[in-house]
């Protein structure tokens, strides 16, 4: 199909109406069919085809990451029913002296677990969410602090799924090594380091503004369980076993460690391939799926013979723990379809983007601005940071791939970080990101609530980074432009503290 700015509109309608009607499900369904129908050209029945090929293709590529959600469900259930989470509560209870030290450990926790963000997200909610609940911290304010340290920690760790993804998004005649460039980009993600230092301040000085002030201040007297969540809440917050925190932490320990051996083990390690080779050679996903899987055999091996809880308790939480992963699964595989009518078999959002960067870069000094906001753009209406990436990074080398002085070199590895700080912003924002969903599934907080209370604070690190990135390029140096950034994410701050006020149990 041509490209053209029809290939907007899936999109727009989608989030636009996820932001009006407050209904996601409906909003993304509407989207993509509006999408389909543009495709076959208005014909209803082949629109409808075309959306369920699209869904079924894109359910099966992503089939392992479906499947460790449910395991993590599962996981998470018998956690819970064994009555570790409870034993682990009453201990953070007694340690953890506040909303602040409950978010603080959240962050770390966020900070520590870099692997993977969808494994970040979902394993930081599920051992952080039950503290936050006893401190009546808002569902959407735990959110952003998971949300904050998944993607923009993972994207800046040499060891993740994120450094392999982005390595491997360079063309294949590229002279340039992906997994080195990727460490170049480190110092000048603008937006991955201003939003953790950004998020560090809002912790500490519990200055919310804008929504999630008002989200905050609504959970203040009494913490407030999202519709979608109180049933499934209720059955696993059952606890009858008589688990100690051991039963929380190593079962998390053994999951952990797994998941890593997973991405080593889908890379080839056992094939004599170093640590580096086969991290970037690795499938996160299908390590996800069977790091999980053999942890789901671990806890059974922990519990059962203990007795910590009995056999047929144990079986329920199989039910329970896909019963609480439904809502991330079904929006999840429906932003997937979404993805799909907008991919370059369909509608090809990104080629009718890629035309018009290419228009622009004649005007090389703004190139690292004008790549921060294009990626930004595409990542918010596609809801995916690796598939921006994908398209906009082999656009980025194809422009400097004729200049070879030190300085087109430096402003190519800007550019690349520009294009990476875009994406994660991007997906910050978008109410169809799959990082943003899960945020909320760990969270257990209503997907528009996270959506709406997080917009404000990336529009504040966004704002800092533009800047930072037309400094880069009239510069032609990344730190200078680095410096530019923190001295305005800086000046915001002492707005904010100045002119927000923290609520008193925040003092």
């Amino acid at each position: 199909m041509e490209v053209s700015a029809m290939a907007m509109l899936p999109p727009l309608i989608t989030i636009v109406l996820a932001l009006v009607t407050k209904e996601v499900y409906f909003s993304l369904i509407i989207g993509i069919f509006s999408g389909a129908m543009i495709f076959t050209g208005g014909n209803f029945l082949e629109s409808i085809t075309t959306f369920f090929d699209i869904m079924s293709g894109k359910i099966g590529d992503n089939v392992n990451i479906l499947a460790f959600l449910v395991i993590l469900g599962i996981l998470v259930a018998a956690i819970t029913r064994s009555g570790a989470t409870r034993a682990y509560g009453d201990w953070a209870r007694r340690t953890i002296s506040g909303k602040k030290s409950a978010l603080g450990v959240t962050a770390f926790l966020g900070v520590l677990i870099f692997i993977d963000d969808y494994f970040n997200c979902l394993t930081v909610g599920t051992v952080m969410r039950p503290v936050t609940d006893k401190f009546k911290i808002a569902r959407a304010k735990l959110a952003y602090v998971i949300d904050s340290t998944a993607a923009p920690v993972c994207i800046i760790a040499p060891v993740s799924s994120w450094a392999a993804a982005v390595s491997s998004s360079l063309p294949e005649d590229s002279l340039i090594d992906g997994f080195l460039l990727f460490l170049h980009t480190i110092p000048f993600n603008f937006y991955a380091i201003l939003t953790m230092i950004f998020m560090a301040f809002i912790v500490a000085s519990g200055r919310d503004f804008a929504t999630m002030r008002k989200s905050v201040n609504e959970n203040l007297d009494e913490l407030k369980i999202p519709v979608e969540y109180q049933d499934a809440g209720e059955v696993k917050n059952i606890s009858v076993g008589n688990g100690k925190i051991v039963d929380l932490v190593l079962p998390l320990i053994v999951l952990i460690a797994l998941c890593i051996y997973g991405m080593l083990y889908t890379g080839g390690i056992n094939e004599g391939k170093s640590i580096a080779d086969a991290f970037a050679d690795c499938d996160a996903s299908k390590a996800l799926a069977l790091g999980s899987f053999i942890a789901l055999i671990f806890i059974s091996v922990l519990y059962l013979p203990r007795r910590v809880i009995n056999f047929s308790e144990y079986c329920e939480c199989y039910s329970q723990g896909f019963k609480a992963m439904v809502p991330a699964i079904f929006i999840l595989c429906l932003a997937w379809t979404l993805s799909g009518i907008c991919g370059s078999d369909y509608l090809n959002l990104g080629g009718y983007v890629g035309t018009i960067v290419q228009e622009y870069t004649s005007l090389v000094m703004f190139l690292p601005v004008l790549f921060f906001i294009v990626s930004i753009c595409l990542a918010f209406a596609t809801g995916t940071s690796w598939g921006t990436f994908g398209i906009l990074i082999p656009i980025a080398m194809s422009v400097f791939m004729n200049l070879h002085d030190a300085e087109a070199n430096n402003l190519l590895v800007v550019c690349i970080a520009a294009i990476l700080s875009g994406s994660v912003c991007g997906d910050h924002a978008s109410p169809i990101s799959d990082t943003t969903i899960l945020a909320s599934a760990g969270a257990q907080c209503n997907h528009i609530e996270h959506v709406a209370t997080q917009v404000p604070y990336v529009l504040v690190v966004a704002e800092c980074c533009a800047a930072g990135f037309l400094v880069a390029g009239l510069t032609q140096n990344g730190w200078i432009g680095l410096a530019v950034s923190l001295a305005c994410i800086v000046a915001a701050m002492f707005v904010i503290r100045a002119t927000v006020s923290a609520p008193d149990e925040n003092q």
